[in-house]
């Protein structure tokens, strides 16, 4: 894995963490529609900040632990 494709996948893993707590909140669980609304501010917030920055914390980590995407790389095929 590399760091690019597990960064999308946290985002995706966070998206649906936000939508399950929105969710129970619709249910009337008043505190984990707070909690769903604060996860999705901060997602929205966080991509702001890499969309005007071009400089995103968790890929920035991903890249130091994974190292970065090689896509122009193909990929063996088998014999």
């Amino acid at each position: 894995m590399c760091a690019e494709r597990i960064q999308r996948i946290l985002t995706a893993i966070m998206l649906g963490i936000a939508l399950m707590f929105l969710m129970q909140g619709v249910n009337g669980n008043e505190l984990y529609l707070k909690i769903g609304v604060v996860l999705q501010v901060f997602i929205m917030i966080m991509l702001l900040i890499w969309a005007f920055t071009n400089f995103c914390p968790s890929l920035w980590f991903f890249n130091k632990v994974f190292g970065p995407c090689d896509w122009d790389k193909k990929e063996s095929s088998n014999g």
